[in-house]
């Protein structure tokens, strides 16, 4: 009988609007970031914005996969760099890049930035989902923006001698990714080793 309709669901995906407003964002989201980061990358040659920029071009293609799957419209009609269908990430990305044009270090905190903004999207995407498809592409989406978001400080403060400063996740949340509490690998190194490590600056 009916029994066997609520397994394939997740298979043939029903998804809710909110689902599918999430994967539509979130392909232009990832856009975003390669843009950016291909954009600072003329400006300031340094290797990282490339790089960073191929694995965001992986990531929008693994929401695009999704996309095609769930036969959701991609948004992305026109893969010009800077050109976005998403009138709020089309000001994003404007400022952006204005931002991330005056110094070197600005185009770092920039980098940073978009990770953290795209940590607290992915967060809330995956709560959002009871598929687990686009939970895992969510969570190697996650795994990636950690990474980068570390990389970019690291460079910051090596390159600059600048310290960051989180301008949006929580000092806690920051401080256990910068950690790498939770990534898959490394996870026995950094314990309590950043705690505190702040100084009282809030």
């Amino acid at each position: 009988g009916t029994g066997i309709v609520t397994t394939t669901t997740a298979i043939t995906g029903e998804l809710s609007e909110e689902e599918k407003a999430d994967l539509v964002f979130m392909r232009e989201e990832e856009k975003l970031a390669r843009d950016v980061y291909l954009t600072l990358y003329n400006i300031w040659g340094m290797d990282i914005f490339n790089n960073i920029a191929a694995s965001e071009q992986t990531h929008t293609n693994s929401v695009n996969a999704l996309l095609t799957a769930y036969g959701i419209p991609d948004p992305v009609v026109n893969d010009t760099i800077g050109v976005f269908v998403n009138s709020d990430l089309q000001i994003l990305y404007d400022q952006l890049v204005a931002t991330g044009s005056v110094s070197l270090v600005d185009a770092l905190k920039v980098g940073a930035a978009i990770e953290e903004i795209d940590i607290l999207d992915l967060y809330e995407a995956i709560a959002q989902t009871d598929e687990a498809n686009i939970q895992q592409v969510y969570a190697q989406l996650l795994a990636g923006s950690e990474n980068h978001l570390r990389g970019f400080v690291s460079v910051l403060e090596s390159q600059t001698g600048e310290a960051y400063t989180p301008q949006y996740l929580s000092v806690e949340s920051y401080q256990a990714i910068i950690a790498g509490s939770n990534a898959q690998q490394g996870s026995s190194q950094g314990q309590g080793g950043n705690r505190g490590g702040g100084g009282g600056r809030r």
